[in-house]
């Protein structure tokens, strides 16, 4: 497997990925599939503020998954905390790719300086949130009955895990991420 920063000729497979998730999952609550155009706005705001989104691919080519960072909020006190989401094709869950792609992208959201990342999974899904335990997450909450899509109530799950020194110690406002959202 080789993990690489995404590219806008990754887009048509992120698209047929979350579409997949979108028709077929209760991971994320969106209801009706992004084309490939509103896949490429995301992804593009996303990069412009810097944030890690990567791919894993076979040793042929083939897109398994794909991973990103972004905002949990746009507040400037928010900045230092990062939500990641990671999608995978129905064929490469239960191999390992999604917590390769998790570590990875911790790795990268620790050396731009980030502090804290949460995991918000939707449907309490039971493959994601094992995942995050994996890679060092803990319970952060749960919220009930907070989504529903095909006639179901689902809750949401948070998950946190500290990047780096975490709260142990007071961030540069002068680095990036410190620079996020200031006005």
């Amino acid at each position: 497997m080789i993990i690489r920063d995404a590219t806008s000729a990754d887009l048509p497979a992120i698209t047929r990925i979350y579409s997949d998730s979108v028709q077929n999952g209760v991971a994320n609550y969106e209801l009706m599939t992004p084309d490939e155009a509103e896949m490429g706005r995301r992804m593009a705001a996303l990069r412009e503020n810097f944030y890690p989104y990567l791919i894993a691919t076979d040793d042929d080519g083939w897109v398994l998954g794909y991973a990103y960072a972004s905002a949990f909020r746009t507040r400037p006190a928010y900045r230092w905390l990062v939500e990641d989401s990671i999608y995978l094709t129905p064929e490469a869950r239960g191999q390992g790719v999604g917590l390769a792609l998790l570590e990875a992208l911790i790795g990268q959201c620790e050396t731009l300086g980030f502090r804290q990342m949460v995991a918000v999974i939707g449907g309490a899904h039971p493959a994601s949130i094992a995942v995050h335990q994996k890679a060092g997450f803990v319970s952060a909450g749960m919220i009930a009955g907070s989504g529903h899509k095909f006639g179901l109530w689902l809750d949401t799950v948070f998950m946190q895990r500290p990047l780096g020194e975490g709260k142990a110690t007071d961030p540069d406002p002068d680095s990036y991420p410190g620079t996020l959202f200031a006005g």
